[in-house]
């Protein structure tokens, strides 16, 4: 890593040794330093204090924080150094801020989030309906639902979007019957049919990049079908071949639906706004009959890899965080006429904006 004593800036990194592994450090680094800036790679068991200043922690301790929350002991240490320690030195811009992250890190909470935001409705954006389970009273459930207008066919997920394997893996439900495998705390939201097209928006600051991926193939109510356990990540993957992408030939899989990037820039407006984070993901998928657009899922901090100039587009956004900003919370409504600026699709060439051409693999 580079040298914390030498002249410029420091940025101090941590993130797991599962998204070390697959980030280039070595284009990182030679990034950094082309801006003059040196990365300090943090180790959550030593002090802080003795790793050497930094002016900027970037940093994903979603599963960190996910744990602490949830009373792991060691995690709840882990966070109350981290947080003391930047407490202790309030020059250190955060990429991005504990609190902030946090709102993510709970379905129920951020679906909210999303559901209260009126001006969608205008733009044709939604979240789709959604409850939260905290009993395994299938009738209680069933009340909660009916209250909240959720309908059957739904997706059951882990309330808790972070910290494991298990806040990605999934149940489709069609009728009463299948509630009982619903484990509380979890949400249910309401399936949208829409032709196993899943389009992955990556965002840094005010530049974004969107990746197409299959996803569920469309399904209805019925009392006859079983819960369908499945992962995100295997069947929403690039190079995912499972059959529960692949449409039923009554489906009309000629017509292809076509994402608005006006929409796209709506979501990433509100999210900074509302949550305030230079590094963030969400999922959309496009309702097959009206068209509308359904945010479904939204990340901290996502895989990057195949977002082109990812480290250069990186470092604008933390120069651009902290001249603006100064070491303000992100999520302060000064941001919000710096959003509205415009964004950039950095995979648009051209004036006309096309996003199937949008595709990375």
């Amino acid at each position: 890593m580079g040298d914390s004593s030498s002249t410029g800036k420091n940025i101090g990194i941590w993130i797991s040794d599962k998204k070390s592994h697959k980030l280039n450090w070595k284009e990182l680094i030679k990034t950094c330093n082309a801006h003059g800036y040196n990365i300090v790679k943090f180790d959550l068991d030593i002090p802080f204090e003795d790793q050497g200043r930094i002016d900027i922690f970037l940093h994903k301790l979603t599963d960190v924080i996910a744990a602490a929350d949830q009373g792991d002991v060691k995690a709840s240490i882990i966070i109350g150094r981290v947080e003391q320690y930047l407490s202790n030195h309030p020059h250190i811009t955060v990429i991005d801020p504990l609190n902030n992250v946090r709102l993510l890190l709970n379905r129920y909470c951020y679906y909210t989030i999303l559901q209260d935001e009126l001006s969608f409705q205008n733009h044709g954006i939604f979240t789709p309906a959604f409850a939260e389970f905290t009993t395994s009273d299938i009738e209680q459930n069933v009340e909660i639902m009916r209250s909240r207008g959720v309908k059957f066919p739904v997706i059951c997920k882990p309330t808790v979007a972070h910290g494991s394997k298990l806040a990605h893996e999934m149940v489709l439900i069609f009728n009463e019957r299948g509630l009982n495998v619903c484990k509380a705390p979890c949400v249910v939201q309401n399936f949208v049919n829409h032709n196993a097209v899943l389009h992955k928006v990556f965002v840094v600051g005010n530049k974004y990049h969107i990746s197409e991926r299959p996803s569920l193939k469309n399904f209805n109510a019925s009392e006859n079908l079983d819960p369908i356990y499945y992962s995100t990540g295997e069947v929403c993957k690039a190079d995912s071949n499972s059959t529960l992408s692949i449409l039923d030939p009554h489906d009309k899989s000629d017509i292809r639906m076509t994402l608005d990037e006006d929409k796209i820039k709506t979501i990433i407006r509100i999210l900074r706004r509302k949550i305030g984070l230079v590094l963030v993901g969400f999922d959309v998928v496009i309702d097959n009959v009206s068209g509308n657009h359904a945010v479904i899922d939204i990340n901290v901090f996502p895989s990057y890899d195949s977002f082109p100039n990812f480290f250069e587009l990186l470092i604008e956004s933390i120069e651009d965080t902290v001249s603006r900003s100064g070491n303000m919370d992100i999520s302060d409504d000064i941001l919000e006429d710096h959003t509205q600026n415009g964004l950039v699709n950095i995979g648009d060439s051209n004036a006309s904006y096309s996003v199937m051409g949008m595709n990375i693999n």
